[in-house]
């Protein structure tokens, strides 16, 4: 009656956009089991009326006969209507705008609705640094000026006074007036530290003074202001990244103020010296320069940049801090624990980016990763025609986690080729963040689109897809969380819908086959049809979202909506109430001591029999609603209940509205009034489906909240289904149960026979550790100074030294081919107590189930092992032999300890 379908996004990228949420489940085999039913009845009627009864059609009996087709029609409407979950729209519905309004306060401004689902699945986010990451909040803490760098602002005193004076100037003139630039912001903080004020200059040189500006853009990464001297000559001021700008520069202002030559050496000892060890500190460095063109050279021309902005005189060199906000590596931290690849895409220095990406958290110790400047990547991806293969992207973008000195064409270039990459499994759900004007293709492209809602541009907001009003990346975290919280929303809605449609259409096609009437009648079904589709999208579609929902990685694009757990509950609750119902259909009658509701007259009023088969239904829906809260195997149902105010009155008005509509309904509802020991029973079987929900947990060794985190974060794993992973847990654990039983039996039979102990059917590969221990043991006890042991001999004397029968035992097993049985007993017990300690691991956790060793069949020919009944009798001897040796009637556990001790 339904068809899982897979999810999609945007350009593909929502599943919401990809397939109507009304063709989610099929229309046409409701329609065909409804005509069925109406089928059905008609020929029962028919065949049972005029065949077997052997009556005539009479005209004064047609309006009788018109009303029994008129209630098969009824009933087959109403099997149409309960077959198809046609609440799925208004869940999907409720879920997105209840989501959205949440996420308001989660400062996301949703301008999409289908973002809102999309960002649930997002595998990759592609984020800016500064103000992203970053405080946005930008000072100057150190500086190389006058051939010294300084580890803080220096002293005014401590900076000749020409320089100075230039510096001032340079950055009063060339930034822009009344700026928003947080960069230029930090560069005038540092005329303010240096006590001086840039509000004078710019009264003198206001903006309409200013001959030619050179503004700032992503590809000469530089801005330059010219003024015009009063002798004629003009003097450039030039400010931009630091490395770009020194090459630009051929003098520097020595400690006197004086330009000196700045050879190619001397730029790269001071890009070695100072820039580089700034910006591995997480420093943005800015080099302010000037230039003269002498009034005799004549006016130069502007428009060829490549001779203007060159034989710069440098004046100073800065360091600029953003600290990474305080929340930032712990939100990183949820990213990657979900699955999601955050890459830093920024256009500072690699080596600021570097270092501000380790102390986000994007760099992890160990990890196999690349960070490259915007050069080097356009060098790996493009051919020699310039243009961009997917082949080589390919190569690069699945370690590519920092991108530096980049442009908004290379962000959208990594946007688009990760999205169009079949390398994985599955298509890439990229999320990306900008806030210019020039992001806007790369937010376009992408499946989500986050643009900074206080430095954002007009143009990014239009753009994206939601709006971060905060510019915080843990507001992206918190998108991702709402996201994953739709999609479990829309299946925990899925899997109750599903089990009342199930179980509605089986017991009304049923009943009306066999009775001629369906068991729960048209209103009622109405009633129920209220519940499951309104009041339970209602319920289910406005649950909040929790951290665990941060736990697993993205379901994936081709995984269907319903899954084998919720596929197990759904039949699982079906079977349940199928079985109840049919029970009380049949024999509700002789259980309660009522009379039968079957085959009642065409007007017959209502009876109890049918009110509590209705009731109980009813009942049974409603606490299985709070079964449907967890879709992951977790056995406590209940937890965060409260938390869900929706929730919890729509249980507690259903329950009222039910008690209403049976006491009070009367014929309208075909109901009658209960007693209180009729209702507690009906409450009774309701409640069992709580129990019965975590019977089918058990039965599939459901997940404690304990064991969740390990589980969501098993590699690979494109659902998370806690049951199944406990199943497989499970078995390892009856295999290491065998192996034990096995083992004990095994020092049983060599106690009796004093032979090897026979190979069972499933034995334990001794590891390496204990193959060499085994040997050891085998050369210590073939000794004559050690013992042996048979069954009649004794461990030790009181004097804690071997018996001379012991002895003697010992040297002849040395000189035969047999070993003796002591040794066998060891080895027996050697592989199951040094695979335990072999690894840390399998001694930290039994669910560690990989770390122990292989369990294989051996082969057929070889010997049985006597089984527990044929050795039952010698089982019982063996407390006496052990006693009767002398050794303190210790039980058998206890030997191969006492045995080690000696060796």
């Amino acid at each position: 009656m339904w068809k899982p379908v897979a999810l999609k996004y945007k350009t593909d990228s929502s599943w919401l956009e990809g397939v109507p949420v009304s063709n989610l489940c099929s229309f046409e085999p409701g329609l065909i089991m409804s005509a069925l039913t109406v089928i059905i009845l008609i020929l029962y009627f028919v065949i049972d009326t005029f065949a077997v009864q052997g009556r005539t059609w009479v005209a004064e009996c047609t309006p009788i006969y018109i009303q029994y087709f008129v209630k098969f029609f009824i009933i087959g409407v109403t099997v149409l209507v309960v077959a198809v979950p046609e609440g799925l729209p208004l869940a999907v519905t409720i879920s997105l705008a209840y989501s959205v309004k949440k996420m308001m306060k989660d400062n996301n401004l949703v301008r999409h609705l289908d973002a809102c689902e999309t960002m649930g699945n997002a595998t990759a986010i592609c984020s800016d640094k500064t103000g992203t990451l970053t405080m946005n909040r930008m000072t100057v803490v150190q500086a190389y000026v006058g051939d010294t760098h300084y580890r803080k602002v220096p002293e005014p005193e401590a900076i000749k006074a020409e320089t100075l004076e230039v510096m001032v100037n340079s950055i009063a003139i060339n930034s822009a007036y009344t700026t928003k630039i947080l960069t230029e912001c930090a560069l005038l903080g540092l005329v303010l530290e240096l006590k001086r004020d840039y509000q004078p200059i710019r009264d003198e040189v206001p903006e309409e003074k200013l001959y030619k500006v050179y503004t700032f853009n992503s590809s000469r990464k530089s801005m330059s202001t010219v003024l015009k001297n009063p002798d004629g000559g003009f003097r450039m001021y030039s400010k931009g990244a630091s490395e770009i700008v020194l090459r630009k520069c051929s003098y520097i202002l020595d400690t006197q103020g004086q330009p000196r030559i700045f050879k190619p050496k001397d730029r790269d000892e001071m890009v070695r010296k100072v820039i580089e060890p700034m910006a591995c500190d997480g420093l943005r460095t800015i080099c302010v320069a000037y230039r003269d063109f002498p009034a005799d050279a004549g006016e130069p021309n502007w428009d060829n940049e490549n001779d203007i902005l060159n034989d710069l005189t440098c004046i100073v060199v800065v360091g600029i801090e953003d600290p990474v906000r305080p929340e930032v590596p712990e939100a990183i931290t949820k990213c990657q624990r979900a699955g999601i690849t955050v890459r830093m895409v920024t256009g500072d220095n690699i080596n600021t980016a570097r270092a501000i990406a380790t102390k986000c958290g994007i760099l992890l110790p160990g990890e196999d990763f690349l960070c490259m400047e915007g050069k080097e990547f356009n060098q790996q991806i493009r051919n020699d025609q310039g243009e961009v293969e997917q082949e080589r992207l390919d190569k690069v973008w699945p370690k590519l986690r920092v991108l530096a000195r980049s442009s908004p064409t290379d962000k959208h270039t990594l946007v688009k080729g990760i999205i169009d990459s079949t390398v994985g499994e599955t298509r890439q759900v990229v999320a990306v963040t900008g806030d210019g004007t020039n992001d806007g293709p790369a937010l376009k492209k992408a499946d989500v689109g986050f643009a900074m809602g206080i430095a954002g541009t007009d143009v990014a907001k239009e753009a994206s897809d939601i709006i971060l009003t905060d510019d915080n990346f843990t507001s992206i975290v918190k998108a991702v969380m709402w996201g994953r919280n739709v999609y479990d929303s829309i299946s925990k809605f899925l899997q109750f819908q599903l089990t009342v449609n199930v179980v509605a259409v089986i017991v009304a096609f049923t009943g009306a086959c066999i009775t001629q009437d369906s068991p729960l009648k048209a209103v009622q079904m109405l009633w129920v049809n209220l519940i499951m589709d309104t009041l339970a999208s209602l319920a289910l579609a406005t649950e909040p979202p929790t951290e665990s929902l941060l736990l697993r990685r993205p379901y994936g694009r081709n995984k269907p909506l319903i899954s084998r757990t919720m596929m197990k509950n759904i039949l699982g609750h079906a079977v349940y109430q199928l079985v109840i119902i049919f029970t009380l259909l049949f024999a509700g009658e002789s259980i309660f001591d009522i009379d039968s509701g079957r085959n009642a007259p065409l007007h017959a009023p209502p009876s109890e029999h049918y009110t509590i088969v209705f009731n109980v239904f009813v009942m049974m829906q409603l606490f299985n609603e709070i079964n449907a809260r967890k879709i992951h195997g977790e056995r406590n149902v209940f937890e965060g209940i409260y938390k869900n105010p929706i929730f919890c009155s729509v249980v507690l008005g259903t329950f009222v509205l039910q008690i209403i509509i049976v006491q009070f309904g009367g014929k309208p509802f075909s109901c009658t009034a209960l007693t209180i020991d009729q209702w507690l029973w009906c409450v009774f079987i309701g409640v069992g489906e709580l129990l019965w929900g975590q019977f089918l947990k058990e039965a599939g060794h459901g997940t404690t909240k304990e064991d969740i985190h390990e589980e969501h974060m098993t590699e690979g794993a494109d659902e998370i289904d806690h049951a199944e992973m406990e199943m497989r847990r499970g078995q390892i654990l009856w295999f290491r149960g065998l192996n034990r039983i096995q083992t004990q039996m095994d020092v049983v039979y060599t106690f009796q026979t004093g032979q090897a102990p026979v190979p069972g059917a499933l034995r334990r590969q001794p590891s390496v550790v204990s193959q060499h221990n085994d040997a050891t043991a085998a050369k210590t006890l073939s000794s004559p100074t050690h013992m042996g042991l048979s069954p009649s001999s004794s461990l030790t004397n009181s004097a804690g030294a071997p018996p001379p029968a012991a002895a003697a035992s010992s040297s002849a097993a040395g000189n035969s081919d047999a070993r003796p049985p002591c040794i066998k007993v060891v080895n027996a017990f050697r592989s199951s107590l040094y695979a335990g300690l072999e690894s840390p691991e399998s001694r930290s956790s039994i669910h560690s189930f990989m770390a122990h060793p292989e369990f294989v069949p051996q082969s057929e020919e070889e010997a049985r092992i006597p089984t527990i009944e044929e050795t039952g009798d010698e089982i019982d001897l063996l407390p006496s032999a052990s006693s009767g040796a002398g050794g303190g009637g210790e039980p058998p556990s206890a030997f191969p300890h006492s045995c080690e001790s000696s060796i």
